[in-house]
């Protein structure tokens, strides 16, 4: 007797990612509603851009970050072209404004992938994704204070209230070149008290030290000059404004004059939203600033901007420690049980589908019982229910399922009429909280 073949190992998603399952699932899609809403309302159109790109799309505007040199994936193609996997969706909007030119302001959103090899940790993945916005073709500071307002007020209707905003400036890019100059001596005299892979940084990419998470060097840093101590008047009318809007729009900040971004192309205004109800080493949620250079760098006329972005499983995983926005509802509103052989139930629920009912039924000629409990499962509020003596008299019984009313029998031809009737009283749900 020959030997049945051995079954293969199954695979697995690959380390740092992961997949998303209903309904689980159903966050997202509620998340990303939410967020597609809230910006809508403010002008942002959907942005839609490759997940990949000519690597010097990224290189360029982060040359000397960990994020280019270790943590960017990147590869030839069988056209031997160098590309890269998106590692944030900044750079790939700018380009898509370089290539397009738009009328401006052009103001987008995105929810998007991004991919970036680093040691996985709660809420963050060699794939995550990331919700986002990006402004491009205005300086006014008042432009600063929408894009923030948008981000904090989507924090605040997801019901989060553990959030701390903190700002700082970079100033005008003569600001930040003076800057680095400034710093690259302070820390040329200090370099043995870094961390060795901050101590390489030093001579090329000085305002990369300062945005460490190394405690070395973190404890090392605390007294190095602060950009803030010298920005010029335009730099300081900049933030002086942006401060003036948050305060008119009620919106809470400290200002962390450490806040620096290390990407070269940031100015002025800089912000992290950071939780409360997360560990230290996962607290940042959201973040984002100034960009006036991005466009310039790309092969595009100067064009100021500034933006955000979020990522989906960081802030999901801060819901789940305030806890708040859990997921929604199931979003059947009927099941269909059939004990005839299926015709019923299948002619039946395209039919309410193409009405606009969310339906569900059963397959494979289940019994009465096993379909009612799959019907109970599915959280649908009303069973459809077709037997023998329902086909025979071409009627369907209705039974309410979640409400305390009794069953009865439809006609197939009033059945949409009825069920509408029905449904038009949605059950009770959770209030939202828009701010």
């Amino acid at each position: 007797m020959s030997e049945s073949p051995s079954r293969p190992e199954p695979f697995k998603a690959p380390v740092g990612t992961h997949d998303v399952l209903p309904p689980e699932s159903s966050r997202w899609q509620a998340l990303i509603a939410r967020f597609a809403d809230r910006v809508g309302r403010a002008g942002y159109g959907l942005v839609q851009s490759p997940m990949f790109e000519e690597i010097g799309v990224f290189s360029r505007v982060g040359e000397g970050t960990d994020v280019v040199r270790k943590e960017m994936y990147d590869f030839l193609d069988k056209g031997e072209r160098h590309l890269a996997l998106r590692p944030e969706g900044t750079a790939s909007v700018a380009r898509a404004f370089v290539q397009h030119r738009p009328t401006t302001p052009w103001k987008v959103w995105y929810a998007a992938p991004s991919f970036r090899y680093e040691r996985p940790q709660a809420g963050r993945y060699r794939q995550h994704h990331q919700l986002g916005v990006e402004a491009l073709g205005s300086a006014d500071p008042d432009l600063d204070v929408e894009v923030i307002a948008l981000l904090w007020d989507f924090y605040a209707a997801l019901g989060l209230r553990q959030i701390e905003l903190v700002i700082n400036s970079m100033g005008t890019a003569e600001d930040r070149r003076a800057h680095v100059d400034r710093i690259r001596l302070w820390l040329g005299d200090r370099i043995d008290q870094l961390d060795p892979a901050d101590a390489a940084k030093v001579a090329d990419h000085p305002m990369r030290v300062l945005d460490s998470k190394r405690p070395v060097t973190i404890a090392a840093i605390v007294d190095a000059p602060r950009i803030t101590d010298s920005l010029s008047p335009e730099a300081v009318a900049h933030f002086d404004r942006v401060r003036a809007g948050l305060d008119a729009l009620g919106i809470p900040y400290r200002v962390e004059p450490r806040l620096v971004r290390g990407l070269d192309y940031y100015t002025h205004t800089t912000f992290e939203f950071i939780s409360h109800a997360l560990d230290a080493a996962q607290s940042t949620i959201g973040g984002g600033g100034r960009y006036d250079g991005l466009v310039e760098s790309l092969g595009g006329p100067p064009t100021p901007g500034i933006g955000f972005g979020t990522g989906i499983e960081r802030v999901l995983l801060t819901c789940e420690a305030e806890g708040v926005f859990p997921a929604p509802a199931a979003a059947i509103d009927l099941y269909v049980v059939d004990t005839t052989g299926g015709d019923a139930a299948r002619d039946i629920a395209v039919d309410l589908h193409r009405h606009g009912f969310r339906v569900e039924r059963a397959y494979d000629a289940r019994s009465m019982k096993s379909q009612m409990k799959t019907a109970d499962r599915s959280g649908a509020r009303i069973a459809l229910i077709i037997g023998s003596d329902e086909l025979a008299a071409g009627i369907v019984t209705v039974r309410p399922l979640r409400e305390d009313q009794p069953q009865r029998t439809v006609a197939r031809e009033h059945l949409v009429a009825e069920l509408r009737t029905l449904l038009s009283d949605p059950l009770p749900s959770p209030s939202e909280d828009h701010p």
